[in-house]
Parts: structure tokens; sequence; C-alpha cells
């Protein structure tokens, strides 16, 4: 039976776009470096990817997250170390301010010296991070202290970064908690000092020796926290290299291979082409038309 030449040049056709489908799909591993680009290539392989670059998103997010939260903390304890140092100045100049020897203007001259001490203080208490307050609780886009320190805008919960899927570390402070009394302290010490008061001279050390064991408390908990989320990083960084090996192992071509079988699939078409080409006693202008 006499094969019609439409059967033949359909089947010619249908041949010739196999070869090349095929051999344009080498070209694609080739030139990517990937073996995966749709669900046909490897459908096990491809529902494996899209979990795995799943935990890669997620990790990323916790490595932002731990970042973030390091820098507040790195902030908080260069704040708090700094409220310290003053509050430490504050204390030897009222052992000063205390002796008997001391008149009452020296006494009233450092009452200035202290009152710029409580300004600095209220600054650090109002320490911003990236345009956040880390000593605002959760409000952190408002200002924690009125500038003479005395009203408190933020509230009582710390802000917090999460770090895995079920843990969180507060890295912002309630700033009422950390810093209210110290402004009552050194504010008394000022009208103490004004007021020539040797005995409420005498009485403020034991608030600030108390506000300076408080500071200590405060920077080794910063410490103990910026500890913790710097193995979480590294455990995180650790999981991200697996994944991604994981992740490479499943998508990546092995290139010689690759190339090797781009090789074949191009002398397949151009094999293809020759033979359909005297099987029609057809050029390939004459084929393409």
């Amino acid at each position: 039976m006499r094969v019609a030449n439409k059967t033949i040049y359909d089947m010619v056709r249908f041949n010739l776009g196999i070869a090349s489908e095929e051999m344009n799909n080498a070209s694609r591993i080739v030139s990517s470096g990937k073996r995966i680009s749709d669900l046909s290539d490897d459908p096990v392989g491809l529902t494996q990817s899209l979990k795995i670059k799943s935990v890669l998103s997620g990790l990323d997010q916790m490595g932002r997250n731990i970042s973030l939260g390091k820098s507040w903390l790195v902030s908080s304890e260069s704040a708090l170390s700094h409220v310290q140092e003053l509050i430490s100045d504050a204390k030897a100049l009222s052992i000063q301010m205390a002796s008997g020897t001391t008149g009452a203007m020296q006494r009233a001259s450092a009452s200035l010296t202290v009152q710029n001490m409580l300004d600095e203080i209220v600054s650090l208490a109002n320490t911003e991070v990236g345009g956040r307050y880390i000593f605002s609780g959760s409000k952190t886009d408002t200002a924690p202290f009125s500038s003479d320190g005395i009203t408190y805008n933020g509230n009582d919960e710390p802000f917090a970064v999460k770090i895995g899927r079920d843990a969180t570390v507060q890295v912002g402070r309630d700033g009422e908690e950390v810093f209210g009394t110290i402004f009552t302290t050194l504010s008394d010490l000022i009208d103490d000092l004004n007021g020539n008061n040797i005995a409420g001279i005498q009485a403020s050390l034991t608030g600030l020796t108390a506000h300076f064991n408080e500071m200590s408390s405060n920077i080794s908990d910063i410490g103990s926290k910026a500890s913790r989320m710097e193995i979480k990083e590294n455990i995180f960084q650790d999981l991200k290299i697996v994944n991604t090996d994981r992740l490479s192992a499943i998508e990546d071509a092995d290139i010689a291979e690759a190339i090797i079988d781009l090789k074949e699939k191009e002398l397949a078409y151009q094999a293809a082409l020759a033979s359909s080409s005297r099987v029609m006693q057809l050029s390939l202008v004459d084929y393409l038309k």
C-alpha cells in the first residue's frame, strides 16, 4: 500500500520536532546549569526542591530577624554601659559633695553637672536603631521619655524578634522599668545639691549604688541574649549550607555530562535532517516551507 506524501511529511515533521525539542532542552541545561526548570523535567525532584527553597526562605527570614535583634542588643548594651558610667560619676560626685569641707556654692555648681548627666541619660533612654526606639516596649515608633525624663510614653511589652518556629527573644526593653527611678534619684540629688542638703546628698548614694547594680544586671542579661542569638545564627548558617547543598544535588546538572548530551542531541538532530532530506528528496529550505 502506498503511503501518502502528507503522511510522510507529517511523520518527518513530528520526528524532527522531537529531535529539536530534545536538543533545545539539552542546550538549556548547559546554559543554565540546572537540570530542572519545570514539572515535566522531574516531578519528584521539583517537589523536593520547592520544599527546600521554602526552608531556605524561612532560614533567611530568621537570619534577618537575628541580625535586627543583634543590632538592638548591641545598641542597648552600649546605651546602658554609658548610663552606668554616668551613674558611677554621679556617685563619685555625691561622695565629694557630701564632705563637710565642701561649700554651698560648690554644691550648687555640682548640681549643674548632675543636670547634664540627667539630660544625657534621658537622651540614652531615647536611643533609636533604624528609626525605632529600643526602650519603648512594643511602641517602637514612639520616643519613650519626655525631655525631662518624667513622662514615659512607651509600654511594658518589650519588643521581641522571632528566632525559631516557637522561639522569640526580647531585644527591646520596658524603659520605665529600666530608667524610671534613676531620673527621680538624680532629680532629688539636684535639689539636694541646690539646697545644700548634706543628708539628702548622702542618702542619694544608696539609690545610685542600687541603680549601678541594676545596670550591671541589665547588661548581663543583654549579653546572655546576644550569646543565645549567636548560637542560633550559627545553627541557621549550618542548616542553610546543608539545604543549599541538597538543593544543588537535586537541581544542578553535571556540566560535563550535559555538554556531552548536548553534542549527542545536536548530532542526532543533524542526522535526522539529513535522513529526512534524502527520504523526501527535499532540501532543508524546501522542508521548512
